[in-house]
């Protein structure tokens, strides 16, 4: 039970951490890392975590847009809008 707290709590660090606003020191990486979390966790696949590693150096880049240019990352953009407020 406090291994699925534990996890519960990861997701949602690192939910937080995926979302860092864009232009702040060290977002693009900040974001890139809560990629490679959810990567590993088997919740976004290799070619949407190479555009969050390109975009790794550059603050004010969101990596959505490109996404959305390349045609990949459809099930994660999804995902992830339904975790932002509207």
């Amino acid at each position: 039970m406090a291994e699925e707290f534990d996890q519960a709590g990861d997701d949602a660090e690192n939910w937080a951490l995926v979302d860092t606003p864009l232009g702040e020191p060290w977002s693009g990486r900040t974001r890139y890392a809560a990629a490679m979390y959810f990567h590993k966790k088997g919740q976004m696949n290799a070619e949407t975590l190479e555009v969050y590693r390109l975009c790794a150096r550059l603050d004010h880049q969101d990596p959505l847009p490109i996404l959305r240019e390349r045609r990949v990352g459809r099930d994660w953009i999804v995902q992830l809008g339904s975790r932002r407020p509207r």
